[in-house]
This record gives structure tokens, sequence and C-alpha cells, in this order.
């Protein structure tokens, strides 16, 4: 009798794909990659890699042929490919979650409506409309960021009342722009949740997270808050979970405030950087629990043995790796890409702290 073996397909060839690759790898199951470059670090440790547009129908439609199902690894592909690719095989997480992320006002407005707070905000459509929107909502700072794109930092600008609006429009693209109040927060926390086809979920954090120029650069698990607040996140990710019917993994980024509240800042409709710790201090690890979930598998448990201290690897940090192969304890990820470049990701290191009575 031949063990069955599904292939899984991902959309998108980064680290978040080679991670979640190098699981499925554990469990028996193939993962192929489709994405536009050559060499990618997902391909790299991949089964297979299909080259091409994300618009491309023909190449997607040989792709999809050729798996059982499919992810995506980072969320910023066209909602438009996901629905295609739906109508020959399943995709998850689907494209309801993939719409609601990629579209900041979208994405504040179902927090808001499933009970979720978040800061309070409002849209500008053109430069006049950035400080008409901030005297309505009687504010002096805030953040602003467009509506679509842009992470570590990217796409968004503080702005005080009275600045220069159209220079601010301008620098930002001349689009639609989100307008955030300024948050007065302690620190920033995820929450993990990997849920299955039949509910069950496994949920990781909180974790708190610490960032330089816009970028994490390092998470601590378990965070330092107080055990209500901790309760209080994990119960936000649930429900945001359950009201998207989540198959798949998804990461809560949340501001606790200086009054001790929880704001939701933006949902990640993927696996998450500040969950990296996991492929060293569990049994299994968020990358897991993506390939169990979209395969029809169940959660595993999310139980950690270790403590964790996660550090990324931006730019020139990859060329210091000594320190981190002779450190005790010390777990190093290097994703495989040639080219150093300002800001980017090239690898991370989670440093354990063994439990004496891991739960």
């Amino acid at each position: 009798m031949n063990l069955e073996r599904k292939i899984v397909g991902i959309l998108g060839g980064g680290q978040l794909g080679r991670m979640s690759a190098l699981a499925a790898a554990r469990l028996g199951i193939k993962v192929y990659i489709y994405c536009p470059e050559e060499d990618s670090p997902a391909s790299q440790v991949a089964a297979r890699t299909f080259i091409g547009a994300y618009e491309d129908k023909k190449k997607l439609k040989e792709f999809a042929d050729s798996v059982d199902v499919i992810s995506y690894e980072f969320e910023n592909i066209p909602v438009e490919t996901v629905r295609y690719l739906q109508k020959i095989k399943p995709v998850y997480p689907d494209d309801r979650l993939l719409e609601i992320a990629q579209h900041r006002p979208t994405e504040k407005k179902f927090l808001n409506d499933i009970g979720i707070a978040t800061a309070r905000w409002g849209v500008a459509s053109k430069a006049a409309d950035i400080d008409a929107v901030m005297s309505e909502m009687k504010i002096a700072h805030a953040i602003l960021k467009t509506t679509r794109m842009g992470y570590d930092g990217k796409g968004q600008t503080k702005f005080v009342h009275g600045d220069d609006a159209k220079e601010a429009w301008k620098r930002l693209g001349g689009g639609e722009l989100i307008i955030e109040e300024l948050v007065d927060f302690v620190c920033e926390i995820s929450v993990i949740i990997a849920r299955d086809k039949l509910g069950q979920t496994a949920i990781y954090g909180p974790i708190l997270n610490e960032h330089r120029h816009h970028i994490l650069a390092k998470s601590t698990i378990p965070a330092p808050i107080p055990q209500e607040i901790s309760d209080n996140a994990r119960a936000m990710t649930r429900l945001l979970a359950d009201a998207v019917d989540l198959v798949g993994v998804l990461a809560l980024e949340m501001f606790i405030t200086r009054d001790g509240h929880l704001l939701a800042n933006e949902i990640a409709p993927r696996t998450h950087n500040s969950g990296h710790w996991t492929i060293d201090a569990c049994a299994v690890s968020q990358f897991e629990q993506h390939i169990r979930t979209v395969a029809g598998m169940p959660v595993g448990t999310p139980a950690r043995h270790s403590d964790a201290i996660m550090f990324n690897l931006i730019g020139m940090d990859a060329k210091k790796t000594s320190r981190w192969i002779e450190m005790k304890n010390a777990c190093l990820h290097l994703y495989g890409k040639d080219e150093i470049k300002e800001g980017r990701k090239m690898g991370h290191v989670t440093i354990l702290s063994p439990l004496k009575n891991p739960a």
C-alpha cells in the first residue's frame, strides 16, 4: 500500500515560503513554489518551482493543476490571482481574508465591526482631506499610511496638524491614505493563531516585539505583560480567526497603551516574522501549522519546551554570524539570499532558554 502524499502549492518565494517548505518536508509533503523570481529563498528548498507573473493565467493553471491545495506566503498577492486559482483548487486562507488584509480601511472597519478596538482612523482621498479629517477627529498628531502595500515602515509617515499636507501626500505616492491617530503605547505585541478545517486552534504568544528603523529586530516569548492583557490578546486573535473562518495561520499585531488597553494594529494573513522562534522552541512550529492546516491535517500542540529571544539579521548583520555559531543554545537560520541590502531580512537567530518543566 502506498502512503498518500499531498503536494502543497505556495504563492511567493520568500523566506516564509522557505520555512514552510522545510516544515512540509518533515511531514513527507512536497511543496511547489510559484513566484516571478529565479533562485528565490523558497525555491532553493522546494521540490519544484514555477516561474511566472501573478497575472499569467496559463502559467497559474499549470501550477494549480500540479498541486492538491494552494496557499501564499505574503499578503501582496493580487486578490484576482487567488480568486482565479480558487476555481481550480482550494486556496487557504481564502480571498476574503486576503482582501481584508490588503486594504487598511477595510481591515480597520472589519476589526471594529467584530468588536476589536483599533486606533481612531479616517480616510483621505486628496491632500486637502488630511487636515479636514484630523480636525473632525480632533487630533493633532497622526500617522499617514498608504491604504495598500507598504511594510516594514514603508508607505507611512508621521504628520502634525498644520504640516504641509500636499508635500506629505506627494511623498506617499499621491493616492488614497488612511489617517491613524498616533497611539501612546508602551509596547507592541503579536499573537499567532493556526486554525484547521474543524475549527480547532493553536495559539502562540503574546510575543513582545521591538523594532529598529520600523523593521522587527527582536521578539521575546513569553512577553513580560500582565496575565489579563495576555488573555485578552489571545481572545481577540481567536475572535478574528473565527470571524474569517480561517483555515491556515494568521497573526494579529497589537499595541498595549499606557492605560493598559489593547489596540489592534495590523492583520498578517500568513505566518509571521515574530513567530520564527517556534521552529526551535516548539515541537510544532508556526510553519508546520501552516502546512498542517492547509493540507487538511489537524493543528498540532503549540506548547514550547523553551523560552526564546529571536533576533532578525538585517542587512549587514548577516556578515556577523560567527558569534551566533559559537553561542550555546543559539539556533542560526540564513535565508539563502545572495545580495545584502540595507533593511533586507537575511536570516534570524533564536536564543533558547530551556524550561525545567515544559508544558
